[in-house]
């Protein structure tokens, strides 16, 4: 692929990911055929703000942790109502890093 292409899907995905993965995406990128470009594309990413916004208003009932694909968690949440509270208000702060890591981690299985 060339770098005009990866530097735009760069760009496209800062905030989804983490920083630390920025350089190893970019040399995955750089070695996918074309034919792979689309795949990448299609990648079902999930918004960290989306995140933190079901955190705070629904993530009691784990609806965060569901969104980020975290099944285990959200039904943990879920059941505990949230760790009674405490793991609702710890999770405002965790949400948005537990997405952009899923996220990193569903870009690096593509490749």
């Amino acid at each position: 692929m060339d770098s005009n292409k990866v530097s735009t899907i760069l760009v496209s995905l800062q905030g989804k990911i983490p920083a630390e993965y920025s350089f190893a995406i970019r040399q995955k990128l750089e070695s996918l055929d074309d034919d792979r470009e689309f795949v990448f594309l299609a990648a079902d990413l999930k918004s960290p703000l989306v995140a933190l916004v079901l955190s705070l208003f629904l993530g009691v009932y784990g609806i965060d942790r569901f969104y980020v694909g975290d099944t285990t968690m959200g039904v943990l949440k879920l059941l505990t109502c949230g760790g009674m509270g405490i793991w609702t208000v710890i999770d405002w702060f965790l949400i948005m890093d537990a997405a952009k890591q899923k996220n990193a981690e569903k870009l690096m299985q593509i490749f």
